[in-house]
């Protein structure tokens, strides 16, 4: 079964319990049991606070972030690692299970080139470490395809693959997010084909990041892809709606994603979770 999700971004700019106490018994109304928590700032949140408030709603918390652009992947990999290290063990505090997004890179960071083998050799021994540190901790880490205009380093589920089968880690996944694969894959049935038994963690993104049903994606088919590649992992809304100034410019959002905040859940999440009920997905109660 797939537990249907939102990213924090979608009701705050980040997870403050005083926010969230407001906002998870409307969520868990609409059918949300699970929250994703960007962890911008990992020492800034009250992990063990954040872990009962989700417990108490009966809501599941998976964390997620980038690496701050201070951090050099390449030049001084250790102290990426220990950043890492550090948002693992928040991570686990949280009472969350996963860490997942961009561990591997800063986005809105672009080299202008392809990859190079020193680029990509960074990456996978990173991500390598990671895994590791995540393992002590009993979590897995997701990576995050993104599009080249916020990354060059992975772009599309099979380079994501790529890397994954080259460490062989087993809790490592593949992270989709279909604004991303809107850009980059050749079709939804193509990308998710190629993340194959990696896949563990899909974003369900409009096009502009607003409402869903009210961009370009195909929402049928979206679902209809993931059903025929048996899917049982989370789908999780992310919506700009709301966004942290530390990651805006990053992702190049200029503006409010949709005129009508409040619509990301009203008409957004029911829109979503009828379309995958319809594909035949079946959505924990």
């Amino acid at each position: 079964m797939n537990t249907f999700g939102v990213h924090t971004f979608a009701v705050a700019s980040e997870w403050r319990n005083d926010v969230m106490t407001e906002v998870l018994p409307r969520l868990r109304d609409l059918g949300v049991r699970l929250v994703e928590v960007p962890l911008l700032r990992p020492d800034e949140l009250d992990a063990e606070a954040a872990r009962e408030l989700a417990a108490r709603h009966g809501i599941e918390l998976v964390c997620s972030l980038g690496l701050p652009a201070r951090l050099d992947i390449v030049k001084r990999p250790d102290e990426a690692a220990d950043f890492l290290a550090g948002a693992l063990a928040v991570t686990a505090r949280a009472g969350a299970q996963s860490l997942s997004g961009v561990p591997y890179g800063t986005l809105g960071y672009v080299s202008g080139k392809p990859p190079t083998e020193t680029e990509r050799s960074a990456v996978s021994r990173l991500l390598a470490r990671v895994a590791g540190t995540a393992k002590e901790r009993g979590l897995s880490v997701g990576i995050e395809p993104c599009n080249r205009y916020e990354t060059h380093l992975i772009n599309r589920a099979i380079d994501a693959r790529k890397v994954l089968e080259g460490i062989g880690a087993d809790n490592l996944f593949i992270h989709l997010d279909t604004y991303h694969m809107n850009i980059e894959e050749e079709s939804f049935d193509a990308g998710f084909a190629a993340a194959g038994r990696w896949l563990g963690y899909v974003h369900v993104s409009e096009s502009n990041r607003g409402v869903p049903g009210r961009g370009t994606i195909d929402w049928g088919k979206v679902m209809a892809a993931l059903a025929r590649v048996s899917y049982q992992g989370p789908l999780v809304l992310e919506s700009f709606n709301h966004l942290h100034p530390d990651i805006a410019s990053g992702l190049a959002v200029w503006r409010p994603v949709t005129d009508d905040p409040d619509s990301v859940l009203s008409v957004g999440v029911p829109y979503l979770r009828q379309a995958a009920i319809a594909a035949g997905l079946k959505l924990k109660s």
